[in-house]
């Protein structure tokens, strides 16, 4: 194979930083609204496993948790 450049190489496109900007926004709204999912998800599940609420009991929990969540991340 032959690697031997002849002209100048190629660096890509120019950088267009506002949609940089606006992919990593939504990048960490995504992790942190995934995150709170997550945490809600487990503490509902430990609601309704461990705490003897059920699946009702687990499933209103995790409702209730995500309306708080939502609200307070927002």
């Amino acid at each position: 194979m032959d690697n031997h450049q002849t002209g100048p190489v190629e660096t890509g496109a120019p950088m267009d930083y506002r949609e940089h900007e606006k992919t990593y926004d939504m990048f960490l709204a995504g992790t942190k609204w995934g995150t709170m999912m997550v945490v809600v998800l487990l503490l509902a599940m430990v609601g309704g496993f461990y705490a003897g609420g059920g699946l009702l009991g687990g499933l209103l929990l995790f409702v209730i948790l995500n309306a708080a969540g939502f609200y307070l991340l927002r």
